[in-house]
């Protein structure tokens, strides 16, 4: 059995071209960890602000990026007990999932039913975590609010449009283009927002009589904090899980006083694994259901093999994607 094995690291700060294939020792699970043989990995935005220079790894964390993987289990490391060899799974990562092999404390996998394929379960560990963490346990969304979900074709927007859905919200979208916005109400948005022809804070006064929406899910930043804050309804809640469009802004603390407002930014990457365990029990309890029923799309829209990370990156840059990109092994 061979020790070593195919990963692919980051040789600079910069474009795809700066994928690097290395060979690696193979992990080894530590306590509490389990060995993956990965079949496929899932392609983040986090991704691309590492490989730019501009959101590193945690402390301690391994250089191999990639926050999502599935696959099946090799090797258990000693005290863990729910985990058998064979079984397959997803995990969600701080980091080392571009790899034939990862180790995942087993506290953060999901179980990968046996009728969804491999390569379309490596698209669900960062994003439905990021959603059921933001809009959920900070963002508290219950049944007959409205959520304004920014970016609402990609990876994030299109789970957060299913999950809002399904605990009963009303959902708004905006994206760059008609065909995103299709794609958006095939997924269940109640109504979409084209914000590169129309103003965004108009159509969200004309969609909720003026009274303005209860949540907003921003990947966008400073660009759209004043604009957010007059969209918020009296004690709606902003929640900033991305900074596309720039990191400081001003803010009006006169507005957010008398709509009682509440701005709230997170990372999930970083968060001590006692929290990332939480999330990733409340995820699987609110996933299960949806995906017995078969009432959940995990919207990959196109994969790449191993040996075409660098095209995959290539095609996430370009904007074009819908839904997840992910990276199949096997």
């Amino acid at each position: 059995m061979s020790h070593t094995m195919q990963a692919y690291i980051y040789s600079q700060p910069g474009g795809p071209e700066v994928l690097e294939k290395v060979e690696r020792g193979k992990p080894v699970p530590g306590a509490g960890e389990v060995l993956i043989k990965v079949a496929a990995f899932g392609l983040n935005r986090a991704d691309v602000q590492q490989r730019i220079g501009v959101y590193p790894p945690p402390p301690a964390a391994s250089d191999i990026p990639g926050l999502e993987v599935a696959g099946t289990i090799e090797a258990l490391g000693p005290d863990v007990e729910r985990w058998a060899t064979g079984d397959r799974v997803a995990a969600l990562l701080a980091s080392g999932g571009y790899a034939e092999y990862v180790t995942a404390p087993a506290e953060v996998l999901f179980p990968v039913p046996q009728d969804m394929d491999l390569s379309q379960a490596a698209g669900l560990p960062e994003v439905a975590s990021t959603v059921v963490s933001n809009i959920f346990d900070q963002g508290e969304l219950r049944s007959g609010q409205t959520i304004l979900i920014h970016g609402g074709a990609g990876g994030i927007g299109s789970m957060a449009i299913q999950l809002a859905k399904a605990a009963g919200a009303r959902v708004l979208v905006t994206a760059s283009s008609a065909q995103k916005l299709a794609y958006c109400t095939e997924l269940g948005a109640d109504a979409g927002i084209n914000y590169a022809t129309e103003d965004v804070l108009t159509r969200v006064k004309e969609l909720t009589e003026d009274t303005g929406v209860d949540l907003i899910l921003d990947v966008v930043g400073a660009k759209y904090l004043a604009m957010n804050l007059k969209a918020l309804a009296v004690g709606g809640r902003l929640v900033i899980i991305g900074l596309q469009g720039g990191r400081k802004a001003e803010a009006d603390l006169g507005l957010m006083l008398s709509k009682r407002l509440r701005i709230i930014a997170t990372t999930l990457r970083s968060r001590p694994l006692e929290e990332k365990a939480g999330i990733v029990h409340r995820t699987v309890q609110r996933l299960t259901p949806l995906l017995q029923d078969r009432s959940l799309e995990l919207n990959v829209e196109r994969s790449f093999g191993f040996d075409e990370l660098a095209a995959a990156h290539e095609y996430f840059d370009s904007g074009e994607h819908k839904g997840k990109i992910v990276v199949t092994l096997h």
